[in-house]
C-alpha cells in the first residue's frame, strides 16, 4: 500500500493517511465500474492512478468528489471515516478536483468564475474585492499567476486549467485531484504544471493524478496505484517500478513503447497543397500560405505548440473550414470555398478524418455508439436496406464488430457517445475512419486522452494503413508520438511550415526551435 510500517515502529506513531478508501464498488446497471477497491493516500505526497480506459479511474475519483454514490465501501479523510454526499460536501472534506474537460463559465472573468459558489455573502462587490486578495496570495504562493479580470475564454488552455486549481484552493482544498491534466496542454505547459504540483506537495498538500502518461507517472509521483477493469491490481513506489512494469500491469500484457514499423515505400503523391491561406472568423490570417505534399505509402507528421494552425490545416483540409490557395487529391482540384468545400464532398473524394476535438467535431454525445459509427458514412451501400431508409441492423452489427475489433469498452453499442471515457470515444471515430480504406487519412491527436494499451493499438492501425499504400497527414503535440510514427515531419509555427525534418536525423532540441520560430525562416 502507499504508506507502509516501518519494522518494530508503533501504529500508533504512523500519521493516518489523507485519503483511505475500504471495498468501494460501484455499478451502473450491468457494468460494474469498481469492485471492492481499497486504497491509500499518504499526506503531502502525488499519488497516480493509471489504467486502461474504461478501467474505473474516474468513476472512482468521482465517488472521492461527490458526484456519485457507492454501492457499497467507506472513505476516511484524515482517518475519520467521512460521508461525501455530494460536490458540496467533498469541498467541506477538503477537497478539490479538476476534471479533464473544465467546469468553467466562459464568458466570466477569472475572478467570477473562481467565486462561482462560494459569494460568501449575498453582496457581490465585497465577495469580489475578498477574493482579489486572497487570489492574489494564491497566485503569487504556487505560481498560479493569471489576470483575474481575464475573460475565461480569451485564455489559453494552460491558463483555464490555473483557474480551476485556484478554484480549488480558494475553497480550501487541502486534496487535489486532477483528472488527466495534461491531456490538453503543451509540453511546456504540462512542465509548468508538474512545477505547480510540486509546489502545492511542498506546502503539504496531498495531489491524486489520473493520467494515462507513464513519463508523467514516473517523473512527478511518489506512489502508484494501477487499476484494471474496475479493481486494483497493484500500488507500488515509483521509485521501485519501471513504464514496463506499469504497462503490464496495467494491459496484463507486456506492451510495445515504441512503435515497430518498417521503412516506408512512398510511391506517387496523393495530396500537394500549394499556398493554402486561411481566415478565422475575425479576419486573422490563421494559415499564411503553408505548401506540402504527402505521398502514398508514407506519413507526414505535422509538429508544432496548439494553436499554430495545425487544427486550420486539418479542418480546411477535411471540408471543415474554407481557405483559399490549391489542394489536388490524387490530381484533382478540392474545392476550398465553394458549396463542395464539406466534410461529406471530402469523404467522397476519398479522405477521412479524425478531427482533434472528438466531442464536438468528431462525435454527436447524445447519439448512441452505433449512431456514432455511421456519422458521415449513412449513405454507404451496407448501411441501406432500401432507396429511402437506412438498414439499422446493419449499422448496429457493423458497431458492434468495430467495437470488437477496437476494444471499446463498454461494448454496448446502444450506449450514447457521452457514456463512454475519452478514450473509447476516440477508439469509435478512429474505427469509424480508418476501415473506410481512404486514400487521405486525416488524423489529429490520435492518442489524445488514450491508454497505453490503446495507444498501441491505434499506432499499429496507423502503421497498418500506410503499409497498404496510404497517404497519411498526422499533427500531434505530443513529440514522442510524432517522431516515432512520422516518415517525414514539417513543424508549423505562426500558420507557416518553419521547415522540413527527417525523423532519423534529427532530435527534440531542433524541432522545439522550429516550434519556438526560430529556424530556416529566422525568428519571428
Amino acid at each position: 500500500m502507499a504508506a507502509d510500517l516501518a519494522p518494530g515502529r508503533p501504529e500508533a506513531a504512523v500519521p493516518p493517511p489523507a485519503i483511505e478508501l475500504r471495498g468501494i464498488s460501484k455499478a451502473f446497471g450491468p457494468v460494474q465500474a469498481n469492485r471492492d477497491i481499497s486504497m491509500r493516500v499518504a499526506k503531502g505526497s502525488i499519488h497516480g492512478i493509471i489504467g486502461e480506459n474504461g478501467a474505473g479511474k474516474s468513476t472512482l475519483m468521482s465517488i472521492l468528489y461527490g458526484f456519485y454514490r457507492a454501492d457499497a465501501g467507506e472513505i476516511l479523510i484524515g482517518g475519520r471515516p467521512t460521508q461525501i454526499q455530494d460536490s458540496q460536501g467533498a469541498i467541506r472534506a477538503g477537497i478539490g478536483m479538476v476534471f479533464q474537460h473544465f467546469k468553467l463559465v466562459p464568458n466570466f472573468t477569472v475572478l467570477e468564475n473562481v467565486i462561482l459558489g462560494a459569494e460568501d455573502g449575498a453582496l457581490l462587490r465585497p465577495a469580489l474585492a475578498k477574493a482579489r486578495k486572497a487570489l492574489t496570495e494564491l497566485a503569487h504562493e504556487y505560481e498560479l499567476d493569471v489576470d483575474p479580470d481575464a475573460l475565461v475564454e480569451d485564455l489559453s488552455v494552460g491558463h483555464q486549467q490555473r483557474v480551476e486549481i485556484l478554484k480549488a484552493l480558494y475553497r480550501h482544498a487541502d486534496i487535489l485531484i486532477l483528472d488527466e491534466p495534461t491531456g490538453v496542454l503543451t509540453p511546456p505547459e504540462a512542465d509548468h504544471l508538474f512545477r505547480i504540483l510540486r509546489g502545492l506537495k511542498a506546502q503539504g498538500k496531498t495531489i491524486v493524478l489520473i493520467t494515462h502518461k507513464l513519463r508523467e507517472i514516473m517523473e512527478i509521483t511518489d506512489t502508484v496505484s494501477v487499476m484494471r477493469r474496475g479493481e486494483m491490481t497493484a500500488t507500488v513506489k515509483t521509485a521501485e517500478t519501471s513504464p514496463e512494469q506499469l504497462a503490464e500491469l496495467m494491459v496484463g500484457r507486456k506492451v510495445l513503447l515504441h512503435v515497430a514499423k518498417g521503412p516506408a515505400q512512398p510511391g506517387r503523391t496523393v495530396l500537394e497543397v500549394e499556398d493554402l491561406r486561411v481566415r478565422d472568423g475575425h479576419g486573422v490570417e490563421r494559415l499564411k500560405g503553408v505548401s506540402l505534399s504527402v505521398r502514398a505509402g508514407e506519413i507526414l507528421g505535422i509538429a508544432g505548440v496548439a494553436g499554430n494552425g495545425q487544427s486550420e490545416l486539418l479542418e480546411v483540409l477535411g471540408g471543415i473550414a474554407r481557405g483559399t490557395g490549391h489542394v489536388r487529391l490524387n490530381g484533382r482540384e478540392l474545392d476550398l470555398s465553394g458549396k463542395s468545400c464539406n466534410g461529406r464532398a471530402r469523404r467522397e473524394a476519398g479522405v477521412a478524418h479524425v478531427p482533434e476535438d472528438r466531442q464536438n467535431l468528431g462525435m454527436i454525445m447524445d447519439f448512441s455508439a452505433w449512431e456514432n459509427v455511421a456519422f458521415g458514412y449513412q449513405d454507404a451501400p451496407e448501411y441501406q436496406s432500401n432507396a429511402v431508409f437506412m438498414d439499422n441492423d446493419a449499422v448496429r452489427a457493423d458497431c458492434e464488430a468495430k467495437m470488437a475489433r477496437f476494444d471499446v469498452r463498454p461494448p454496448t453499442c446502444t450506449l450514447p457517445g457521452k457514456s463512454f471515457s475519452g478514450g473509447n470515444q476516440q477508439k469509435l471515430i478512429v474505427a469509424r475512419e480508418i476501415e473506410r480504406n481512404p486514400d487521405l487519412l486525416l488524423i489529429g491527436q490520435p492518442t489524445r486522452g488514450v491508454d497505453i494499451g490503446a495507444i498501441e493499438f491505434i499506432h499499429k492501425q496507423i502503421v497498418a494503413l500506410r503499409d497498404a499504400g496510404k497517404a497519411i497527414l498526422l499533427v500531434s503535440v505530443e513529440l514522442d508520438e510524432i517522431m516515432s510514427l512520422s516518415d517525414r515531419i514539417a513543424v508549423m509555427f505562426d500558420g507557416r511550415i518553419m521547415g522540413e525534418r527527417d525523423p532519423k536525423a534529427t532530435n527534440e532540441r531542433e524541432l522545439g526551435l522550429l516550434m519556438a520560430g526560430v529556424g530556416e525562416r529566422g525568428a519571428a
